[in-house]
């Protein structure tokens, strides 16, 4: 499989892509769907059920579980990566996850509630996370890597926990110091082996992502890391090695619904994670409608409902933490696919990404032109939910079901509800981001009880635990915190 950058069309193999991170020019890694390229199905995303010509209505393919959904994405679009190491980042990640059922889909209020939380952290980012460090590991071929990672909650403790002890490598994560739960800090504070390091901003997670960006993109930063045989990387979402191994469970979701139509709503902080749900639709993934749901800082939602990106200048600190985010990376991807990218123009793709995101950086916003509006409108719908809303949905769900929400797929649940879904007859999933156990504050605060009993493993000792990571720094001191690790 080829990848071209997103913004100067710069070329790169897989295996390039997990170990740069962030593309030289600024921009982000893509795979190109063109006619020479390994298929993907259809140079456009259909939107109808099946695509004939999608390599998932292969009658000898045979999609069971998220082994095989897996070791079928890793094939289409790692496909220079060798098999064995294929292999051994899905082993890792089956390992890490409970046996049988790790990424159940459950019925409950009406909707299909897919659960990606039963990894070690309770998050979604456990899948890639755990797959992330054999990739890196294989690409960096024996080089020394400090992966930095910015994180408003979630990734910051699943990179931690993917790559403790992982020879080779060192990891940074730098995340907001007021604004996480409770418990989402001390899953990054309390971990004690060497090579891991959480780092508290007095900023928020935008600033963070900044820094990690330009860092980057610094050449005199990197040669001093090069003169220490450093190289850095990243695990953020604006890596492959996160990106591609989230598409398995979504084709997993479409084998448990017997290969039926269904909508789909994603609680949206950094686009990623509903990027990977389009990405698999191009693999003939059946999915008719992707809705994003927002908190109040609900630039993605109005954004896919006008094709205006326009962050503005607060953030506002919420219940569903991971979702506090103004400048969401992946869009960027979005953007090369929606304007040439889907019809194979590679060179008009980067041209128009790259006007966009220049536009973004010197007059803070963008506007899509009209054609790329209308395919964005044509795929994606967005709703919003309150803080208020979501507390009282997760209380409204519980009564009638009995099911417990955390308030990120609180707001997915309310969202869809706003916007009349189900509908159209189709079944509509759910993405369950997080486990509730990550904010017994806000549950105390919905359900007015503490109704967490049951605590996973990974969870019961950790207000036992020692503090082993207590650095706080400025944003103006990320670079010199870095450079410390060197």
């Amino acid at each position: 499989m080829k990848y071209v950058s997103t913004r100067k069309g710069i070329e790169a193999t897989s295996a390039e892509t997990v170990f740069q991170g962030l593309a030289p020019d600024g921009g982000l890694y893509v795979p190109v769907l063109g006619s020479n390229s390994v298929s993907l199905g259809s140079n456009s995303v259909s939107s109808t059920p099946t695509d004939p010509n999608s390599t998932l209505n292969d009658p000898k393919l045979t999609l069971k579980d998220l082994r095989s959904c897996e070791e079928f994405v890793l094939s289409r679009l790692f496909d220079d990566i060798p098999e064995d190491v294929r292999k051994a980042a899905v082993d890792r990640l089956l390992s890490r996850f409970p046996e049988g059922d790790p990424v159940p889909l459950v019925e409950a209020d009406g909707m299909q509630i897919l659960e990606l939380f039963h990894g070690k952290t309770g998050a979604f980012k456990d899948v890639a996370l755990s797959m992330l460090p054999v990739f890196m590991k294989h690409a960096a071929g024996g080089r020394r890597v400090l992966v930095l990672t910015a994180t408003s909650g979630d990734t910051g403790s699943a990179a931690m926990q993917g790559f403790a002890g992982v020879e080779g490598t060192e990891v940074a994560v730098f995340f907001p110091n007021v604004g996480t739960s409770r418990i989402q800090r001390l899953q990054m504070t309390t971990p004690s082996e060497a090579n891991v390091h959480a780092i508290a901003i007095r900023g928020n997670f935008d600033d963070a992502q900044a820094a990690v960006k330009r860092i980057f993109a610094d050449k005199a930063i990197n040669a001093e890391a090069a003169q220490h045989g450093i190289t850095l990387s990243s695990a953020n979402s604006i890596n492959t090695g996160r990106l591609v191994p989230q598409i398995g469970y979504y084709l997993l979701a479409t084998s448990r619904l017997g290969g039926a139509q269904f909508d789909l709503v994603v609680p949206s902080g950094n686009f990623g994670n509903i990027l990977a749900a389009y990405y698999a639709k191009m693999l003939g993934a059946p999915i008719g409608k992707f809705v994003v749901a927002s908190n109040v800082n609900d630039v993605l939602a109005r954004f896919v409902k006008t094709g205006v990106y326009d962050p503005g200048a607060k953030l506002t600190v919420t219940n569903s933490p991971s979702m506090d985010i103004l400048k969401s990376s992946n869009v960027e991807r979005l953007l090369w696919l929606v304007n040439g990218g889907l019809d194979g123009d590679v060179a008009g793709a980067c041209a128009e990404t790259a006007r966009l995101m220049k536009d973004l950086a010197e007059k803070g916003r963008y506007e899509l032109n009209e054609k790329a509006k209308a395919k964005l409108l044509a795929d994606f719908e967005g709703g919003v939910a309150t803080p208020e809303e979501t507390e009282a949905e997760m209380r409204a769900v519980r009564e009638r079901s009995g099911y417990v929400l955390d308030p990120h797929t609180a707001v997915a649940t309310c969202v869809a509800r706003k916007l009349g879904y189900p509908k159209s007859g189709r079944p509509v999933v759910i993405a369950a981001t997080a486990t509730p156990y990550k904010f017994p504050e806000t549950c105390r605060r919905a359900f007015g009880a503490d109704v967490l009993d049951n605590p996973p493993p990974s969870f019961r000792d950790l207000e036992r635990l020692p503090i082993a990571q207590t650095k706080v720094v400025d944003v103006s001191g990320i670079d010199q915190a870095v450079k410390d690790l060197f």
